[in-house]
């Protein structure tokens, strides 16, 4: 039986994302994920990733059976999507003079110029949105998310990618060092892929005036294996032990989806 990831979230987890808003902001962290309060809103980037994510989810399974999407279906999928996610809500938080139709226009510029620009590699697709979950020595809970897309070369390699929007170009460290790579890595060994090289790489889809496409390639050692693993066991520490701490005010705070509820709680 094939085990879907809302199938997943219904047990007690650790994922990659809860774990980042952890040791970004482990007092947001309660708020949300303990506390359960409501978002106040809901960020135009956020439903605007997910429906960049259900396009290139359509192509890639077309991918995996043998045929190529054309480009008018691939762009009218986002809108399809698009409308489906954002139309006529007033809860959505669009920023930098954004609006539902200028978003529309911008997806579906971005989407052509990932359709153009994507390499052509001989790559046989195994999955899209592929569960995960797996434990770690001293977490008694599963770490748990979903692979974007699986790859295989034909010969000894996997590879892996995670797609990204993004309003600007990824540097190295935000490649080299990503904290998701690095458990997408953990969840491919301990998921049947330990005999394989496995290759890392971020499909980035970038929001500037000119849309344009990136793709970036990246291993992850043993050495950033174990770091990450030590991250992950200390946020367990603190969570389990109740140590959720505001941040005070920072850059991330403007964009905080519980900025009042926090601001109340905090007597700000």
């Amino acid at each position: 039986m094939i085990i879907t990831i809302d199938e997943l979230r219904k047990k007690p987890h650790l994922s990659a994302s809860s774990i980042l808003d952890y040791i970004n902001c482990s007092f947001s962290y309660r708020l949300g994920r303990i506390d359960r309060y409501k978002p106040e809103f809901t960020p135009d980037a956020l439903e605007f990733g997910t429906v960049i994510h259900q396009c290139l989810g359509d192509f890639y399974n077309a991918r995996k059976n043998g045929s190529r999407l054309p480009l008018d279906e691939f762009l009218s999928a986002f809108d399809l999507y698009w409308e489906l996610a954002a139309k006529g809500r007033d809860n959505i938080r669009y920023k930098d003079g954004d609006s539902y139709e200028t978003i529309k226009v911008k997806g579906k510029e971005l989407l052509k110029a990932y359709y153009e620009n994507l390499p052509n590699d001989d790559f046989k697709v195994l999955a899209v949105e592929k569960p995960f979950s797996f434990i770690i020595e001293g977490v008694p809970v599963p770490i748990i998310g979903a692979t974007d897309l699986i790859e295989w070369d034909g010969a000894e390699t996997i590879i892996i990618t995670d797609w990204k929007t993004s309003g600007k170009s990824y540097s190295a460290e935000d490649i080299d060092n990503s904290f998701q790579l690095t458990v997408y890595n953990l969840a491919m060994k301990a998921n049947g892929f330990n005999d394989h090289d496995i290759l890392l790489r971020f499909d980035v889809l970038v929001k500037t005036k000119a849309p344009k496409f990136e793709q970036h390639y990246t291993v992850i050692n043993e050495a950033q294996e174990r770091k990450i693993i030590s991250t992950i066991k200390l946020a367990w520490e603190g969570i389990q032990k109740g140590t959720f701490l505001p941040t005070g005010e920072s850059w991330r705070c403007k964009g905080c989806v519980f900025k009042t509820t926090c601001d109340k709680e905090l007597g700000r």
